[in-house]
């Protein structure tokens, strides 16, 4: 039962939360890995959060995902004698009494005592692992409370109160030593408050994402641009943006990119975004905005010589690996034109199908396949009302001529 962290924890917490954007994060999981197998139960217990995703540490590290291993790491960690362990096992209600029983701990409380001593000397994780026992009340199970030990409802409130305030202070203390998912439960905290106990104080709360953000921690960093964004000052948004893409946070290329593309809070330039979107790419392949967004310029030619082919390729990686709808029609395009694709009215069709906003090129193709009967049966009257809805679009006033209604009120083709 280590009354103190070992090197090696302390060197992969610095690496894995608290100085995140240099990039050691692999090197810190294999440190663990070594501390773990050599019995050091403090490593297995960041281990086994390093494997729970990234609701527990940050996506770009890119950490394998695997609850299997989570939970061995985390039993394995109680086994081993971490007060960390016992407690980050209790919150993920993976504290069973046979777990429970193989601790070497007489108690929940002494646990608790030995990391609330880790959190006292200072360290962050820790500080953060004894605020989530009081925000989340875990204090009852700790300490064997409940309603029936006072005397009556108003001293048990009262006692909550006491208790579950306690996180506010340790998630600060986690927060500015390093811990940069203490903001999380802050904002949650501020936010929310808890039940009639806590009440909401949402004006402490607008602060947490760009204090993060200038902390140097690129998750922060990147939801800081994105509230930038709303309020429209996306000049200053796009600033955070290239902090976290140049500190690893994934998906920030692909925002820089957007910028850039749009013209948002910079001018536009669509080469320099590109080059961005290939960035993302390079991270991952089937981004799902970088795809979209570089199918978009290469089928325009824009950023880059136009290329119907690529264009397809990434647009189709976005619809059908990410089941993205934002480009269903340029891909409709693509099928209706034989462009990258070879022509087939019928997943045209398809693709139409998916573009649900007005759009009256969308609505030509759409009447121009029914009155001919591409793909489909041919149905004029349908057909013509695509057209009709197409509005002032060239092509489809033009196609419309085609067209006349009987005596009867019936849609045919002019022969």
């Amino acid at each position: 039962m280590a009354t103190v962290l070992s090197n090696e924890v302390k060197q992969a917490l610095q690496d894995i939360y608290y100085n995140e954007r240099t990039g050691r994060g692999k090197q810190a999981f294999a440190l663990l890995e070594r501390a773990s197998q050599a019995g050091d139960g403090d490593a297995s217990c960041v281990l086994a959060r390093c494997y729970c995703g990234r609701q527990y540490v940050w996506a770009g590290h890119g950490f394998p995902e695997d609850d299997d291993k989570a939970i061995h790491f985390l039993h394995k960690s109680v086994e081993q004698g971490s007060a960390l362990g016992v407690l980050v096992a209790l919150r993920s209600g993976e504290l069973t009494p046979s777990v429970q029983k193989n601790m070497p701990f007489a108690s929940l409380q002494e646990a608790f005592e030995q990391a609330e001593a880790l959190a006292q000397g200072g360290d962050a994780f820790s500080q953060y692992v004894v605020g989530n026992a009081y925000f989340w009340w875990d204090f009852l199970r700790i300490f064997d409370k409940g309603p029936d030990s006072f005397p009556n409802q108003g001293a048990f409130q009262a006692y909550l109160k006491e208790n579950i305030s306690k996180c506010e202070d340790w998630f600060w203390k986690a927060f500015r030593g390093g811990m940069y998912f203490a903001a999380n439960n802050l904002n949650q905290y501020y936010e929310k408050g808890d039940e009639d106990i806590i009440a909401p104080q949402p004006e402490k709360a607008k602060d947490l994402w760009r204090m993060g953000a200038e902390f140097g921690h690129p998750i922060d960093q990147a939801i800081y641009a994105d509230e930038l964004t709303k309020e429209g000052k996306k000049e200053e948004a796009l600033g955070w943006y290239k902090k976290a893409a140049e500190g690893g946070h994934p998906g920030a290329w692909y925002d820089v990119g957007r910028c850039y593309f749009n013209g948002e809070g910079t001018a536009k330039d669509a080469a320099y975004a590109v080059t961005c979107f290939e960035r993302e790419l390079a991270r991952d392949p089937i981004y799902c905005g970088a795809c979209n967004l570089l199918g978009k310029a290469y089928l325009l030619g824009d950023g880059v010589p136009q290329d119907y082919a690529k264009a397809y390729q990434y647009l189709s990686t976005a619809y059908y690996k990410q089941d993205s709808k934002w480009g269903a029609f340029y891909l409709a395009q693509c099928c209706f034109n034989g462009w990258g694709t070879p022509q087939d009215y019928g997943q045209a069709l398809r693709f139409l199908n998916d573009v649900t906003w007005q759009n009256q090129e969308a609505d030509y193709m759409r009447g121009f396949i029914y009155t001919h009967g591409l793909g489909v049966a041919e149905d004029i009257p349908k057909g013509v009302a695509f057209l009709q809805k197409a509005g002032n679009f060239a092509k489809a006033k033009e196609e419309l001529l085609n067209y006349k209604k009987t005596l009867f009120g019936k849609w045919v083709r002019r022969k």
